[in-house]
């Protein structure tokens, strides 16, 4: 007899997991991921404590946000990669519902266990999906809410949505403040939706309550020594420019004198280029300079002595922020004035924020601009409210381009899930489980909302389904007195394009993993050394 050995055709170390031990792999990370952030989800939710190692070793995060949270977990499991992937899109598309959107990609993923489990195949069960998917976007546009034509109105939905997005965060405690500098600073964009023209600005000390908007661009410089400290109608040339003495650049180059007179020369030859350089500046008819690289000793006295105020290493983030506000361009070359857009505005002061001066900006050509200074007692309360405020401003700046609204609270879940079972009843075959179970996984959003109040979820949630199925669309949890409430009358809405983006994300995420049926690891690259020849 012959025996046969199996034929491998992948490498040695590769390694391949099929069928069914794929698909548990799979489940099991994507569930695990979903476990870990839905503890962070609603009002009363809770925060997690993030250490990190390596470069930045015992740096410590605290915060509640899915995005930051699942950033910062390394994954190894494909699927959990998947999620963590998906939370970040959302987190980049509409800045907020990146714990909703984990929370039920895994809840769906839970449910297709169970019906795999049943020998219901994954084709069949991405059929039903994508069925119940459509009927819940019709249900939660059909309950949306435009206000847009009324300005009043408008207004106030943006305050509710600012409180929603708000009180599930740390600034929970002082929402109303927060919320009404969030929603001052989006209608000041005036439909824009460019949120490059608000800065965030952080300063520990103080306490959150103390935190302000200032109608102005704020820059965390000052000005150079002996310039003017206050500039009216300032025209402003916006660098990026080594403002050196130009040293000899040519690695290794050695320059032999035979006296100190030659040194000397040189260093005046140096002197006499920078001040070309300061020249070529000062023609453009500027009274401020700000450059994104240093400025030497040199050529700040020459600035001081021309009465122009020239701040040095504004960082690029905020020189280009300064660009857009004051109109100007960043340039790099000084040679032809003409051509040069210089940026303008009323007036440069130095306020005080603390213990720190900065620089104010006001009447800005772009009058949209404005700074949030974020005060806090500590670094991490300062970090998570910068996360807070910038989600809401996403979701608020969503929603002046998209201005439908919908009811939170999980009122809108599950007015989705009765949707979707009341339509499953007149699908025939495998397909009406599979939307079932949709149905299913968005309850668990409000279920999960419950339990992390310490409220009883089941019998909040049957109460919740009773009071949709009597006809009252509107309510949802009212999370302050552990019952069910009218979320119209309480203020609790949300973006509509947050709760789109969560549904139809999260279904997209699934049925990539369900559809899994192979996991292939590829060999790791071996580094050929070629000993021989070093």
């Amino acid at each position: 007899m012959v025996s046969l050995n199996p034929v491998r055709v992948l490498k040695h170390e590769a390694e391949e997991e099929r069928a069914e031990l794929a698909r548990l792999s799979s489940f099991v990370g994507a569930i695990a991921i979903g476990d870990l952030v839905k503890s962070t989800l609603g009002p009363k939710g809770m925060d997690k404590i993030l250490v990190s190692s390596g470069r930045n070793a015992g740096e410590v995060v605290v915060t509640n946000d899915g995005a930051t949270i699942l950033k910062s977990v390394g994954v190894d499991n494909p699927a959990a990669k998947v999620l963590v992937n998906m939370s970040k899109v959302q987190d980049d598309e509409v800045g907020d519902g990146t714990t909703s959107v984990t929370v039920l990609a895994a809840e769906l993923l839970r449910e297709a266990e169970k019906l795999i489990d049943q020998k219901i195949h994954p084709q069949t069960i991405i059929a039903g999906w994508r069925k119940a998917t459509d009927i819940a976007r019709k249900a939660l546009l059909d309950a949306s809410v435009d206000n847009s034509l009324n300005s009043e109105k408008f207004r106030e939905d943006l305050m509710n949505i600012a409180r929603t997005t708000l009180s599930s965060k740390i600034l929970a405690q002082h929402k109303e403040h927060f919320a009404s500098l969030a929603v001052n600073a989006v209608l000041r964009l005036k439909g824009s939706g460019n949120l490059a023209a608000i800065q965030l600005i952080k300063k520990s000390g103080g306490t959150l309550e103390d935190s302000f908007l200032d109608e102005g661009f704020l820059l965390d410089k000052k000005p150079g020594v002996h310039q003017p400290k206050t500039v009216e109608n300032a025209k402003i040339l916006i660098a990026n420019t080594p403002m050196d003495t130009d040293k000899i650049k040519v690695f290794g180059s050695h320059i032999k004198v035979d006296s100190m007179a030659k040194i000397s020369e040189l260093e005046l030859a140096e002197k006499e280029k920078m001040k070309d350089k300061v020249n070529k500046i000062l023609k453009h008819n500027v009274n401020v300079f700000i450059n994104r690289q240093l400025i030497y000793n040199y050529p700040e006295q020459l600035f001081a002595d021309a009465g122009v105020m020239a701040i040095e290493h504004a960082d690029f983030d905020g020189i280009e922020r300064l660009a857009l506000v004051t109109g100007g361009e960043i340039v790099s070359t000084f040679d032809h004035p003409e051509l040069v857009k210089l940026g303008t505005c009323d007036l440069i002061e130095q306020v005080m924020i603390g213990e720190d001066i900065l620089l104010r900006f006001s009447g800005v050509p772009k009058g949209e601009a404005c700074t949030i200074v974020i005060r806090g007692a500590t670094q991490q309360i300062i970090d998570e409210a910068d996360r807070s405020i910038h989600d809401a401003l996403c979701v608020l700046t969503a929603t002046v381009k998209e201005s439908r609204v919908v009811f939170g609270g999980g009122c809108s879940e599950v007015l989705m899930a009765l949707a979707i079972t009341k339509e499953a009843v007149n699908v025939p075959g495998k397909e009406a489980v599979a939307m079932e179970a949709f149905a299913k996984a968005l309850l668990q959003l409000p279920t999960i909302i419950a339990d992390n109040g310490g409220y009883d979820s089941a019998q909040l949630v049957s109460e919740l389904r009773a009071a949709h199925n009597k006809g009252e669309k509107s309510m949802g949890l009212d999370m302050l007195r552990g019952e069910i409430g009218d979320m119209k009358a309480l203020g609790i809405t949300e973006s509509f394009v947050v709760k789109r983006q969560v549904l139809l994300s999260a279904a997209e995420a699934a049925e990539v993993i369900l559809r899994v049926d192979n996991i292939i690891k590829a060999a790791p690259r071996r580094r050929v050394e070629d000993r021989g020849h070093c």
